[in-house]
């Protein structure tokens, strides 16, 4: 077995200055994550989302970003699963974005509040026939006896609806949009001396700030 402690990686694509620094961090964003799209990084939408439990431990998983605006952050979930009932007892949550490829992360803070039912069945109707009636099939975050139960349910499905032209999301599925009260850049630098900007949102502004490393 290979020492993890012993691997190493010196950062040197990049760096990030003060002036390189967009007065709206959404512009930083887009221009991250489009070149991660266009340097095909595997999944560049993934992020991992934290939340906190009723007993106040933190839990993380990677989901996907399915948009971004001024206004926050979007993924869509089962409103039922851990994350759902963590995000109803405490709105509040994290994002870490993870482009290793190109050295770089951004993480963000804020509140999270749940998307309209129209914006959520605009999306659900976007998405594969196959995605749709998984979102069905799976009582997220449950346990199950075994894999025969998804696998079950799944071709039941498939039969009811193989005539059908359009499945209705389930009531229990959506939208959750994250705020931005607080969104970090990180570029990898050499010696481990990388660079950190962060943004605070005050008012209609946003106040920079150099973190050390």
């Amino acid at each position: 077995m290979r020492d993890v402690a012993k691997l190493r990686e010196d950062y040197t694509q990049g760096e990030l200055n003060r002036t390189d620094l967009p007065e709206n961090p959404l512009e930083l964003f887009k221009i991250w994550i489009e070149a991660a799209i266009a340097d095909e990084i595997p999944e560049p939408n993934a992020m991992v989302l934290a939340t906190i439990d009723a007993a106040g431990h933190p839990n993380a998983r990677v989901v996907l970003l399915k948009g971004y605006s001024q206004s926050g952050f979007v993924f869509y979930t089962n409103y039922t699963s851990q994350k759902g009932a963590e995000l109803t007892r405490n709105s509040r949550a994290a994002l870490v974005f993870n482009w290793l490829a190109h050295e770089r992360q951004v993480r963000v803070r804020g509140n999270v509040k749940k998307l309209s039912r129209p914006e959520s069945e605009a999306y659900f109707q976007s998405r594969p026939r196959s995605s749709q009636l998984g979102a069905w099939v799976s009582p997220q975050s449950e346990i199950i006896a075994n894999r025969d139960v998804l696998d079950t349910r799944l071709h039941a499905l498939e039969a009811e609806y193989e005539d059908a032209r359009t499945i209705a999301a389930p009531p229990h599925w959506g939208g959750y949009q994250v705020g931005i009260e607080e969104i970090e850049f990180w570029q990898g630098r050499q010696s481990r001396l990388h660079d950190r900007f962060r943004y605070l949102k005050q008012h209609s502004s946003w106040q920079i700030d150099r973190l050390a490393p």
